[in-house]
Formats: C-alpha cells, sequence, structure tokens
C-alpha cells in the first residue's frame, strides 16, 4: 500500500485495495446501482461495501419530488455520519448525475456549491474521488421540440429555456472541471456512445460499460455477474428516509448483505 498521506490524514491506496465505494447520484446511479455493486464486488472481492445516496431526481441541496416519492438531498442524508463512523478503509467516492438541480432552477454557482461541499466531505475519508461530467454533446444536440419534450417529462415545473438550460450546463461543466483540478479528482466525460435518444439517461445497454468507466475498473477485470432476482433486490431496497403520499418512512440501514458477496446502504 501506498503510504503517501492525504491533507486530512487519509492514507493513499493503490485501487486493488478498496474496500468500499460511496456513490452519490440520481437517475443514472439508481438505474445502473446493480451494474455499480457487481462490478465493484469482480474488481475488488465479496466484502467490498456500498454506500449510495441516490435516486431518480435526487438533488444535492434541495428536497426533490419526482410523482408522489419525496427525497431529502443528498447533503441532508444520513449517509454522512455514517460514513464517517464505519472503520476506515480504502474508499472510492463518486459524485454523479450532477444536472438535476439546473432543471429545479437552481443557478450554477448554487449548483457547484453543492457538489464542492459533497468533495468536500468525501475528502474527509478519502482522497480517491471521482467526479462526472454533464452530457454535454447531447444537451447541445437537443432542438427546441426535444428539450421541451424532455422538460415536461423529467422536471413539469421547470420553466427555463434550452438557451438557460445549455448556459447554466456549460458553467457547471466548467466549474466541475476546476473543482476536480483543484482537489485532485478524477473527472469523467460521459461518453457519447452511453446516450441514445434520451440525450441525459445511460442506454440499458450501456449501463454496465459507463459504470466501470466511472468507477475506473480496467477491461481486463473479470467479468461481473449479477443474477435477475438480486438487481431486482437491489432496485427496490428502500432508503434511510423518503416521503410516500405525503407520509414519511424512516428505515434504519444496518448494511444489507448480498448472498453474492458485498454489503449496501441505501440513502
Amino acid at each position: 500500500m501506498d503510504s503517501a498521506q492525504h491533507p486530512h490524514g487519509v492514507a493513499a491506496v493503490a485501487p486493488a485495495d478498496i474496500g468500499r465505494v460511496v456513490a452519490l447520484g440520481a437517475s443514472n446511479l439508481t438505474l445502473g446501482f446493480p451494474a455499480v455493486v457487481s462490478s465493484a464486488r469482480a474488481a475488488w472481492g465479496p466484502q467490498v461495501e456500498v454506500l449510495a445516496a441516490l435516486g431518480h431526481g435526487r438533488s444535492y441541496g434541495a428536497h426533490s419530488r419526482v410523482a408522489f416519492r419525496r427525497l431529502p438531498s443528498a447533503l441532508e442524508s444520513g449517509l454522512w455520519p455514517v460514513l464517517e463512523s464505519r472503520p476506515q478503509v480504502a474508499t472510492r467516492g463518486l459524485v454523479t448525475d450532477v444536472g438535476n438541480d439546473i432543471l429545479y432552477g437552481f443557478s450554477a454557482e448554487q449548483t457547484l456549491e453543492w457538489v464542492e461541499e459533497a468533495v468536500r466531505r468525501l475528502s474527509r475519508v478519502t482522497r480517491d474521488v471521482v467526479v462526472t461530467d454533464l452530457p454535454l454533446d447531447g444537451i447541445r444536440r437537443l432542438s427546441n421540440v426535444r428539450f421541451l419534450a424532455f422538460r415536461s417529462v423529467l422536471v413539469p415545473s421547470c420553466r427555463l429555456s434550452l438557451t438557460q438550460v445549455l448556459d447554466r450546463t456549460e458553467r457547471v461543466s466548467e466549474g466541475l472541471a476546476a473543482l476536480a483540478a483543484a482537489g485532485g479528482s478524477r473527472l469523467v466525460r460521459p461518453d457519447p456512445k452511453w446516450y441514445g435518444f434520451d440525450p441525459v439517461h445511460f442506454r440499458r445497454s450501456s449501463l454496465r460499460a459507463a459504470w466501470r468507466q466511472i468507477l475506473g475498473i480496467p477491461p481486463a477485470t473479470l467479468a461481473d455477474g449479477i443474477s435477475r432476482m438480486e438487481a431486482i433486490r437491489l432496485r427496490l431496497l428502500p432508503p434511510e428516509r423518503r416521503w410516500l403520499f405525503g407520509v414519511e418512512q424512516f428505515t434504519p440501514q444496518q448494511g444489507v448483505r448480498l448472498r453474492s458477496g458485498g454489503r449496501v446502504w441505501i440513502y
């Protein structure tokens, strides 16, 4: 193990030593969560832990609502005290799916402030943080008609124009690059091949390849496998805190052990 020290006192480690993945994201992370878990397990062994704050429409700094379900922001989630209380192991942090807050009407500056805070909190436990960029190529190719269609489906309350969304997206993208460079994080720029007609969500056929690249797993790593039942179970696990039809549900997270190896916490 590399003996170099992070400014916060966390030892630098080789990728092969990783024992925990902490993933923050929204729809892409939610849809690809089985691929994240199985890929991490294939790369780093059956004892790997995965702690995730995810959920369709998840915001980094505000409560978010999709249909009848509401979630606290990623920064308000219970992940952080649990993460700092867990035994120290080599950890890889993922900061993904940043674009929702733009569509919710927040400024580029506010969006970046929340992302920077998430990275800062992760830096307390690891120097190994990955930040994913926004899918600029797909957004730039959107026509006004397609944009309005996607806006009405994804965030009906959004009243920003395509020009405004593109401007904020470009400024957030520039800010993410600067943030990653300043903090020594790895910035992953999405591959346009990961997307289809939908410009912001990975195609189902690209989920495994996309998340392996984001996780930094070499192509030579053994293929990861996951059963249909385990994938369904992962998608159905309740987060620690949510509201359904206005009623709060609280599910203490003890770390669910998976039959094929690995342990997960959902926030």
